[in-house]
């Protein structure tokens, strides 16, 4: 690849990439409306225009705003159909509105302060992955909001990798089937995705760190417990109260501390709290287990069961009713089966000159759920650091290199 397409690659990406992070698409576990949040609408008919100009064919923007695009096979070449995917939503633990990218020319490797006021908002402790970019273009969120790397940085690199093949027709592809998914971040990235508009095989454009493929992801569970207790005015509560809320308070103290994110990495799973709210006659709790084996949540599961009922006998009157809601599975349970598909992605990523890392997500992404509805999908680098928070950033060279990492791997997929 020759540096004119490297420095198209680059300036496409970044300009794609700082206009899509101004576009609020965060999504809201609370709504009512499907997607959660106006944003992705305005987000998915940018797209879709963006799609039309390139000359994408089938291009639509459906009834609940996936977006869908088609490109022809490069004129004599042979391969399946492609299918690459990222989410128009960002995270809601951190506001995604009026987001301010502030870019960092030529990083020097100290700590990254605020513009304007000087206040440490990274440090290289904090991400020492920082120390591997010095000399490079930094972005990053101006500590306000999350920057949207995850996933507007996919989207980018998807949309620069389309625009390299029609201003560079000799790069040749497969056909390639493009969908941007609503709500990823609530695990309803796919609920209502066509099938029928996927390819053969395919890869979400959703990963970190520079240079990862990642074939593995956690096996989640989301839980609901509804504590339901017995008020009684607290100056006659004695041996009749059952407060619905300290309940739920001392249930969750009881699950095990060294069992929870903060004590956790690797392959080591987990409970996690997301929500607490009640008073003394109903009080909810939602958590999350995750953990790459499924054995290990059954045990997760059914400790909270039995921690369950034991409260119940313990506070006589309680009742505390539990449900659960597979979210995703383990990706590799299929994709071991299709070791060509990861195989072609690492062999692109060493060809654009990036060391291979191969981790498990500890996460999901929308390829772990097509994985099990016919299309395996491995996930790809997209470069974004420190996702979900006020600190996320992402290297610019991380946007060239995935953009080039895709039209690579596109060239891999067939005999010409």
């Amino acid at each position: 690849m020759n540096e004119k397409i490297r420095t198209f690659l680059r300036e496409q990406a970044r300009e794609r990439f700082l206009r899509y992070v101004r576009i609020n698409t965060q999504s809201d576990p609370g709504s009512k409306m499907h997607p959660s949040s106006e944003g992705q609408w305005i987000l998915g008919r940018l797209l879709k225009e963006e799609l039309i100009e390139l000359g994408v064919s089938n291009v639509e923007l459906d009834a609940r705003c996936y977006v869908y695009g088609k490109v022809p096979a490069s004129a004599g070449f042979v391969g399946p159909a492609i299918t690459f995917c990222s989410h128009l939503d960002t995270s809601p633990a951190e506001s995604g509105a009026h987001v301010t990218p502030v870019v960092i020319e030529n990083y020097d490797g100290c700590d990254i302060r605020v513009p304007g006021s000087g206040k440490v908002l990274l440090t290289t402790a904090q991400s020492p992955e920082l120390l591997l970019f010095i000399g490079e273009t930094i972005i990053i969120s101006d500590g306000r909001t999350l920057l949207g790397a995850d996933d507007k940085a996919g989207i980018a690199e998807i949309m620069t990798a389309l625009s390299a093949f029609k201003a560079f027709p000799e790069l040749r592809h497969p056909e390639l089937r493009i969908v941007f998914t609503p709500d990823e971040e609530l695990g309803a990235g796919t609920d209502a995705i066509r099938m029928k508009r996927m390819g053969e095989f395919g890869y979400t454009m959703d990963g970190g760190m520079m240079g990862e493929i990642e074939q593995e992801c956690f096996d989640a569970w989301e839980l609901s417990l509804v504590f339901n207790g017995r008020n009684i005015h607290p100056g006659y509560a004695k041996n009749r109260m059952v407060n619905a809320a300290a309940t739920a308070a001392r249930f969750v103290g009881a699950l095990p501390e060294w069992e929870s994110p903060e004590h956790t990495e690797n392959r080591e799973g987990f409970y996690h709290v997301t929500r607490m709210e009640g008073d003394e006659s109903l009080a909810t709790v939602k958590l999350i287990i995750r953990d790459f084996d499924r054995v290990e949540n059954s045990r997760r599961m059914d400790y909270i069961k039995h921690l369950a009922r034991t409260f119940e006998l313990r506070y006589d009157g309680l009742e505390i009713n539990v449900k659960a809601k597979n979210q995703y599975k383990n990706m590799n349970e299929v994709l071991r089966r299709y070791p060509d598909v990861a195989d072609v992605a690492k062999r692109a990523i060493t060809a654009s000159g990036i060391a291979v890392r191969e981790n498990p997500i500890r996460g999901g992404t929308d390829g772990a759920r097509l994985c099990f509805l016919g299309v395996p999908t491995p996930n790809i680098f997209t470069g974004a650091m420190m996702v979900h928070s006020k600190t996320e950033w992402i290297p610019e060279v991380a946007l060239e290199k995935a953009s080039e990492v895709i039209v690579r791997l596109c060239g891999l997929w067939g005999n010409q």
